[in-house]
């Protein structure tokens, strides 16, 4: 196997160094003149598709190409957060150093008429502890709690604009503690002030959070969690959007200019998170224009996120020909990817 070697600066350090990848010390040498030691996807859903009435599932297949799309854009590690449980926790139990590392949450928790109904089987309150049971049981190191979220009607369709807690907060709280008992963690889409009672009730990472608070972040903070705010799809662009749309699309984004900044104050980490819409290069390029100072903003998309994931991004490498410093844009053109010590692009 071909021995590699990188001589550049290393991000978001910036620590000029050499990296050998192989047995051989004097191997090729690797091209980009800075690197970073693997992307991290910390919202990624490899088994979900655009479908007729909201997402849809799909099957093994479809995860391999997923994972193979994201090797090839530099991701090292992945934290899929809800999908075809099947699929997912069997990638996150089986070791494959051809592809990304897979931490998986499994199926979506949710209760009936509260998500997209080809991409869920809901959850009714009375069953969410035993569904809780049965991922850990299967694997899952996080949950996907869907915490808040409009009505849905069986066919697809959601039905009006207001956005409901999806389950009573004991409930949650009963869940956060065992899921805590058993060293597993909460992932919680939400997008309303319901935030904030989600974090009382001990949530880890808030996903979306369109809706956080300065106080929020302090407390989220406090216990050191983290903040997936998913800009690609809570800001971007949707075709045939009306002009209504559009308007709320931008309050939106000048709302998370100017909290985002606010996150690294109060210790709260962010994550980038692709969902089912975005890269992580963008995202990353996303949060510079949000607020965050560009070595923020790759250290959340790379080993920010390995340390909270509890990762290691040795043996990984995506290297660019120019600074991502300057141009975070570049972050989307690799000159060379490493996985698990082997180059692949």
């Amino acid at each position: 196997m071909t021995s590699w070697v990188f001589e550049g600066t290393v991000l978001p350090s910036g620590d000029t160094t050499r990296l050998t990848f192989g047995a051989d010390a004097d191997g090729e040498r690797l091209p980009g003149r800075y690197g970073v030691p693997g992307l991290v996807d910390a919202h990624c859903h490899l088994t979900m598709a655009p479908g007729t009435n909201g997402p849809v599932l799909r099957g093994a297949d479809f995860a391999a190409d997923r994972l193979g799309e994201l090797a090839d854009a530099g991701v090292s590690a992945v934290r899929d957060v809800g999908g075809n449980r099947d699929v997912t926790l069997h990638l996150a139990r089986t070791a494959d150093d051809s592809r990304p590392l897979v931490l998986a949450a499994g199926r979506f928790l949710a209760p009936e008429g509260r998500y997209f109904p080809d991409a869920y089987e809901p959850v009714a309150p009375e069953d969410l502890l035993a569904a809780v049971e049965s991922e850990i049981a299967d694997g899952a190191t996080w949950l996907k709690l869907v915490g808040d979220f409009p009505e849905v009607g069986p066919d697809g369709p959601i039905r009006g604009s207001k956005v409901s807690p999806s389950y009573d907060v004991t409930v949650v709280e009963a869940m956060v503690e065992l899921a805590h008992a058993r060293n597993v963690r909460v992932a919680a889409h939400v997008n309303t002030g319901h935030v904030t009672e989600l974090i009382r009730a001990g949530v880890d990472s808030v996903e979306h959070g369109t809706a956080l608070t300065e106080r929020d972040l302090e407390t989220l903070g406090s216990r050191g969690g983290a903040w997936t705010p998913t800009l690609c799809a809570s800001i971007g662009p949707h075709p045939g959007e009306t002009p209504e749309q559009a308007s709320r699309r931008q309050a939106r984004s000048e709302y998370l200019a100017s909290v985002l900044p606010l996150a690294e104050r109060y210790g709260v980490r962010v994550l980038t998170g692709s969902d089912v819409v975005g890269t992580v290069a963008a995202e990353i390029d996303l949060l510079v224009k949000h607020g965050l100072s560009v070595e923020q903003a790759i250290a959340a998309g790379s080993t920010g996120a390995q340390e909270y994931l509890g990762l290691s991004g040795a043996g990984n490498l995506v290297t660019y020909d120019a600074d991502p410093r300057a141009h975070p844009g570049v972050l989307a053109r690799p000159a060379a990817v490493v996985l698990n010590h082997r180059r692949i692009a």
